[in-house]
């Protein structure tokens, strides 16, 4: 008693036992468990037959409800209710989910669920309730089914020990490529595209004459992919023969789509195949975002006119566009073509996880089939074996016919009877004749207690002398299969050969005549899309840049007069007015020191007061707009602050991709960007909010792609309010008070080292502080 008490593992208050372990490896072990739970029981396919649990359970539940494929349809709810009650003890929804999924042809390559109703469509929508819908197997999975009641495969306890169920399913063809898989499990993940079955029966028989064929070689027979929604793929065959071949890797899958005259010059694009999980809703409200953000402005529309068949319409902008280069854009920035991830990732005999070749995913299919041949062939010698017992003891009845029935008529114990009487010579012949000698449980020349039942329930029409020709003909008839089997079971090649005639039937069955036999996915060669200039997407036509005070800015058609009166909010006027062209690109250089980019082609139209430039970039509203520019790639800028910092940066390093622009000048407290100016000749003038005027040699200025920069001048109180480039040849020019533009020549007073102080301005200078 006192070893117990001291014991840590038991409670001294009542004595009842704890167990205590490390807090690492408890978690450890219990998520070990649900990890493997995970793996096995619900995201990583079978590479066998290719299903998961939920999968298997529903064909089968189906199966005990005699749902044929020739049969009538029953309620989707009571097929998810007798999956999730006998088999699959999880939710309803989630059953029905995975069965309305077997329904879709545009989700499945080779439905396996005949649906009654609305079971979802390629919009993305969702299947109607379970107790709207009718479901029924079809063909396809009659063919999976084929075998199970021969024995083909194990079966084990259901969840509560009540039913048992198929630990596989036989499959007739290979399912697992056929349809394909996805799924995501702990620490991995599977995804498998659909593939032709005729082409994957064909790389059968092929593994079967070669079993040691190269990986390769199978690409004869499977070319790649066939998506139920079709489409083109476009990767490279040495890309699809690495995937295969290691099981890892991606194709890329555009939609089909071709050029549709609509006479006088016009056309469109009509897109009548989208690569496969794309839901067609969704793509087409992203390709009308690209159009309202006027990020492929070569297009002007898209329309869906779409009915049983896929048909959207993408209008150009104009007849003259390039309808490879619109694709091109549409291929870049849309769905119209995705990228496939190809992971191999099946349990390779039930149990492990293992990322697979398409030979050895082929492979284990091939030694499954030939399992299930030698276990069904087994099972038939069992039912031949038996049919031959009772066809003995049936013959031996008709030999014997009187005897039998004067036994039946007047023994209390007939069938004891019948296994005691000694039939001599003619059970003797009987069994000569049919050179087959069963198992017999009694004296030698008796009858077993098989035979006296099978003799006992005989019909009395049976006694007629054609019944015992009959007889005579089945047992002859049954010896001939019973020999072939043995020769089948005994002889591997024989077994090659009866799998590679099953496989030839299913490809009669489900190859080209069957209606989704026919290759969908089709093949193409294509480049990396490149990146289009604008000036080739847009219309080259003449505008005018209208930007107000206020920020508000629009484009008017055509070069108006400069000097024409326009109209603004009350309380604005204009700040930037100039001409440019709709291929150009805009600078919008702001006080955070930041560098915006426009597409003239995107600005709004002249006909109202335009919209914020604001909403147009995430420029800040604290933030307010130095300049307003067309970009010319060649061109170097000038940019400083108002704490007198600057430097010369290219402009084409300014290019900024996104809506956030592209921060060049480094700005901090309130100090603010003050200046941005095109650099021409070779010195650069200063002027500050003091009026000194500093001149010093441009090469005194560094040329960076951002930063601070370094001080042009020198101030004591104020800041930088302008600042130039020039020739000092040429001289410095500004406009005087009056209006009239002054060109100062003599500069050496002002002529210096940069960062000095300056000398106060010429007479004559602004009094703005500007010199233009």
């Amino acid at each position: 008693m006192n070893d117990l008490v001291d014991d840590p593992n038991i409670s001294p208050e009542d004595g009842s036992a704890t167990m205590s372990e490390p807090l690492r490896r408890a978690i450890g072990e219990r998520y070990l468990t649900y990890a493997l739970s995970t793996i096995m029981h619900r995201a990583l396919p079978d590479a066998r037959d290719g299903l998961k649990p939920v999968h298997r359970r529903i064909l089968y539940a189906m199966r005990e409800l005699r749902l044929s494929s020739t049969g009538g349809f029953r309620k989707s709810a009571k097929i998810s209710g007798d999956v999730m009650g006998n088999y699959h003890p999880h939710g309803d929804a989630a059953i029905y989910d995975a069965m309305a999924r077997l329904a879709q042809d545009f989700a499945v390559r080779y439905p396996l669920v005949d649906g009654q109703g609305n079971f979802g469509n390629i919009d993305g929508d969702n299947p109607a309730a379970s107790r709207y819908t009718e479901a029924r197997m079809t063909a396809v999975a009659e063919a999976l089914l084929d075998g199970l009641a021969e024995n083909a495969v194990d079966f084990r306890d259901n969840y509560d020990g009540t039913l048992t169920e198929p630990v596989v399913l036989p499959a007739s063809f290979p399912n697992l490529l056929a349809n394909g898989s996805s799924g995501i499990a702990v620490g991995m993940a599977t995804n498998i595209p659909p593939h032709n079955i005729g082409e994957l029966v064909d790389a059968c028989l092929h593994i079967i004459d070669t079993p040691d064929c190269r990986d390769d070689t199978l690409l004869n027979y499977v070319r790649g992919p066939d998506f139920p929604t079709g489409g083109v793929i476009v990767e490279p065959p040495e890309n699809i023969a690495n995937a295969y071949r290691t099981g890892r890797g991606s194709f890329r899958l555009r939609c089909k789509w071709e050029v549709e005259d609509l006479g006088r010059g016009q056309w469109q694009i009509v897109v009548i195949e989208i690569p496969y999980q794309v839901q067609k809703s969704k793509l087409i409200e992203k390709i009308a975002e690209l159009i309202q953000v006027k990020k492929i402005p070569i297009l002007a529309d898209v329309r869906d006119e779409s009915a049983d068949d896929i048909r959207l319409i993408l209008e150009p902008r104009s007849k003259n566009v390039d309808a490879d280069v619109l694709m091109g854009m549409m291929f870049r920035n849309s769905d119209l073509e995705v990228k496939f991830s190809l992971n191999m990732n099946v349990l390779i005999d039930g149990v492990t996880p293992k990322v697979c070749s398409m030979k050895e995913v082929l492979r284990a299919f091939l030694d499954f089939r030939q399992e299930v041949l030698i276990r069904r062939s087994t099972h038939r010698m069992e039912k031949i074996d038996h049919r031959l017992e009772v066809l003995e003891g049936l013959i031996v009845a008709f030999l014997n016919l009187d005897r039998v029935i004067d036994i039946i008529r007047y023994d209390d114990e007939p069938k004891a009877a019948l296994m005691r009487e000694d039939w001599g010579r003619e059970f003797t012949r009987a069994m000569s004749e049919a050179d087959y000698v069963p198992p017999v449980a009694g004296s030698a020349d008796g009858l077993t207690d098989v035979q006296a039942e099978a003799i006992l329930n005989m019909r009395l029409r049976s006694l007629r002398r054609l019944e015992e020709i009959e007889l005579l003909k089945e047992q002859e008839a049954l010896m001939q299969e019973r020999a072939g089997l043995e020769d089948l079971l005994e002889n591997t090649t024989l077994q090659w050969k009866a799998i590679a005639d099953q496989l030839r039937e299913v490809r009669k069955t489900f190859g080209r005549t069957y209606e989704y036999g026919e290759r969908r996915t089709q093949f193409a060669v294509a480049g990396e899309v490149e990146e289009v200039p604008l000036e080739a997407m847009i219309d080259r036509e003449p505008i005018t840049v209208v930007c107000s005070e206020m920020g508000w800015i629009r484009a008017m058609t055509g070069h108006i007069d400069l000097n024409r009166e326009l109209k603004f909010k009350d309380g604005d006027g204009p700040r930037f007015l100039f001409h440019a062209e709709t291929t150009d690109r805009l600078l919008v250089f702001a006080e955070n020191g930041r560098f915006y980019t426009l597409s003239a082609a995107n600005l709004p139209g002249g006909r109202g007061m335009g919209e914020p430039l604001r909403l147009m970039v995430d420029l800040p509203n604290e933030a307010g707009i130095v300049d307003l520019f067309i970009h010319q790639p060649d061109r170097k800028l000038l940019v400083a602050s108002s704490a007198g910092d600057g430097f010369i940066v290219p402009e084409q390093d300014v290019l900024a991709q996104t809506r956030s622009g592209k921060q060049v000048l480094n700005v901090r407290g309130d100090t603010r960007a003050r200046v941005c100016k095109p650099v021409t000749g070779d010195h650069v003038a200063v002027v500050g909010e003091n009026r000194k005027v500093l001149i010093f040699a441009q090469s005194e200025l560094p040329e960076m792609a951002r930063g601070k920069g370094v001080r042009l001048q020198k101030y004591k109180d104020g800041g930088l309010s302008d600042a130039t480039t020039f020739a000092l040849e040429d001289g410095l020019s500004w406009h005087d008070p009056a209006g009239r533009t002054r060109t100062e020549t003599a500069l050496a007073e002002w002529t210096g080292k940069r960062a000095g102080t300056g000398r106060m301005a010429p007479r004559g200078f602004p009094r703005d502080n500007k010199f233009t």
